[in-house]
């Protein structure tokens, strides 16, 4: 049985080929970065070209680079750290502004500040799911420590104007931190121009290995307080040995990405222009959830009036892996919080598919998967009628 066509790029990309063989042959050579001899100097080389091109891939300089388990824990140093800062510095602001669409990671770890005294606000969306910026303006003041805002949509895709909102935040004195997890590697990204304090990457979401990510830390940026003690490591800010073996593949897979990042633009977004016309010439009625807005290359979330998503998912299964709009949890289907935020009723949620099409689909998969999908969608509905789908 053939492997099924991966179309789940959001949740997670394919380990680039050079990055594995990077992690192949870091695994080769033991060493501890910390170590006074060569086989820790060897390490230690490793670790420093794997920051160095973590930087160069977003316009950092690479001392401003800390290195960390992933995104998640990227965004909970910055934004908790940044709350203990606040606190051991003196400092009374006491507001944290988030938008209403941000990953559970920066959701959780902002809500968990409030039994500190922090004052939680979410900034909302507009109906294809981008940051209202006049309306999180109004919302910035005095008293505002930190605003995170996203770069990009990790259901939807949507790009986000995080720069306009940094240069507001930046006027009232605030901190900025963006999640970028899913921008970093699929499009050009640039942290002086996006004027912000701290940025979170992830490197399974640019063809790099799970278990490592990084935030990005700026030289005249407050240092995050530690999360957890232990060691020196990352400037004191995150203890614990450097996984070297998965920071070669890291780095390797960033100078891949920026070597290679309009190609896989160009390509990501030519399969999925492919995809929505199969679509459309077949009449499957959809529409896309984020409008007119701008998104990720490649990215795709389709509302199928009438459709039950996951009804979708569990038919392509054994040919394709896409996802739904909706998670599980406790055992109940629970309608994502970011669909709900862009004001899509719950149960119009439920019909929202994503997809994305990345570096190492091809226009044959396409070919192969489209049909597949347009039949499980007509054996729940008939062809187009005169009827258009509305979100």
């Amino acid at each position: 049985m053939s492997e099924p066509v991966y179309l789940d790029g959001f949740a997670t990309s394919p380990l680039a080929p050079e990055a594995r063989d990077a992690m192949l042959l870091a695994a080769l050579h033991p060493g501890n970065a910390g170590s006074p001899h060569y086989a820790g100097a060897r390490a230690s080389a490793t670790l420093d070209q794997a920051r160095q091109d973590v930087a160069s891939l977003i316009g950092a300089d690479a001392n401003e680079i800390v290195f960390t388990s992933g995104a998640t824990e990227a965004d909970n140093l910055a934004i908790r750290g940044i709350a203990m800062w606040a606190m051991q510095s003196g400092s009374s602001r006491r507001k944290i502004i988030v938008s209403a669409i941000e990953h559970k990671a920066v959701l959780e770890a902002a809500e968990s500040l409030r039994p500190w005294g922090f004052e939680v606000i979410l900034a909302p969306v507009s109906r294809d799911g981008v940051v209202d910026v006049d309306a999180t303006e109004r919302l910035i003041d005095s008293a505002t420590l930190l605003v995170s805002v996203m770069l990009a949509n990790n259901e939807t895709g949507a790009l986000q104007p995080v720069d306009a909102i940094a240069a507001i935040a930046h006027r009232e004195g605030a901190l900025v931190h963006c999640d970028a997890a899913q921008a970093v590697g699929k499009i050009p990204v640039d942290v002086d121009g996006l004027e912000v304090d701290y940025l979170s990457v992830s490197a399974h979401k640019m063809y790099g290995p799970m278990g490592v990510g990084a935030l990005y830390v700026a030289s005249g940026a407050p240092k995050p307080t530690p999360l957890s003690y232990g060691g020196k490591q990352e400037g004191s800010m995150r203890p614990g040995t450097e996984p070297t073996y998965l920071l070669a593949a890291f780095g390797t897979a960033a100078r891949l990405a920026k070597g290679r990042l309009h190609e896989d633009m160009e390509h990501g977004q030519a399969l999925a222009r492919a995809f929505c016309s199969h679509l459309s010439d077949n009449g499957v009625r959809f529409a896309i959830t984020t409008g007119s807005a701008s998104a990720l290359p490649g990215s795709l979330s389709i509302y199928l009036d009438g459709i039950s998503a996951d009804s979708i998912v569990a038919s392509l299964a054994p040919n394709a892996s896409v996802s739904t709009g909706s998670a599980c949890t406790s055992g109940q289907l629970v309608p994502s919080h970011v669909l709900l935020a862009m004001g899509i009723p719950s149960d119009q949620a439920q019909s929202v598919i994503r997809l994305y099409f990345g570096r190492y689909n091809t226009i044959a998969e396409v070919k192969d998967v489209a049909p597949q999908f347009i039949k499980v969608v007509q054996r729940q509905r008939p062809p187009l009628d005169d009827a258009a789908s509305r979100l």
